[in-house]
């Protein structure tokens, strides 16, 4: 089979391929387990199109070093191309399909190191969210006892302090236990965040895009981070 084209529908388990010849014809169709997909190394050089999802890059990646090009699309604009009855066989037709359109917009294939970087962001995004829901809980609880505390995450935490070490009579034992607790993950949350955020410092001393972006007015070293790890200083900066 002289396959021009092969789309694959990722699944986290198995894959549905269709193959289309250099007329756009389907000529081949089969379904893998998605270890399967190592297979690729041995099909002759061809377009290999993905929708971006979960774990799209890394078998990006992999084509690239067995001499394929890989076409990696967002999902919003395969859909067009998915026809009637959509299912999974039908949906790798339509990768196919649309990765042979002229006008069509790919993502770039991200690297290692950006994989690692968005990681990185991505743990450190999770931690703040648990800490912005931790303060307001605990503002939430003393709000109930009619004690006020100040507005601000530093404000919080040095007043989250003193009424846990000095106590105070609209508080029972059980709510000062409660907020210790509370006081003590916050800590833990700050302590895991300033480590994330030393990291990404390290890391824009030896990148070269993220030192360039930081040349910008109010652009650090988080903010360079992010438009790296999203590939955006593909723009002339």
């Amino acid at each position: 089979m002289d396959i021009t084209v092969l789309g694959i529908d990722l699944g986290k388990s198995v894959c549905s391929l269709a193959g289309l010849d250099a007329s756009g014809a389907v000529v081949f169709r089969k379904r893998l387990q998605r270890f399967r997909l190592l297979d690729l190394a041995e099909l002759p050089s061809c377009i290999v199109a993905m929708e971006a999802c979960g774990g799209a890059h890394h078998i990006g990646r992999f084509c690239l070093e067995h001499g394929h090009e890989p076409r990696l699309m967002s999902p919003l604009y395969v859909r067009p191309y998915v026809k009637v009855h959509k299912n999974d066989d039908r949906d790798a037709e339509a990768i196919a399909e649309a990765a042979t359109r002229p006008t069509m917009s790919f993502v770039a294939i991200k690297s290692e190191e950006q994989l690692d970087l968005q990681a990185l962001r991505d743990a450190r995004e999770r931690l703040v969210s648990d800490r912005t829901r931790l303060i307001n809980q605990g503002r939430g609880f003393l709000m109930e006892r009619g004690t006020r505390v100040g507005t601000g995450r530093h404000v919080f935490q040095k007043g989250l302090t003193k009424l846990t070490t000095q106590g105070t009579v609209d508080l029972s034992p059980r709510i000062v236990l409660m907020l210790s607790d509370m006081a003590s993950d916050l800590g833990e949350i700050n302590r895991r965040v300033a480590a994330i955020d030393a990291e990404i410092k390290s890391l824009a001393k030896t990148d070269a895009d993220m030192q360039r972006l930081m040349e910008i007015p109010s652009v650090g070293p988080t903010i360079a981070s992010a438009l790296v790890a999203v590939k955006i200083t593909g723009i002339a900066i």
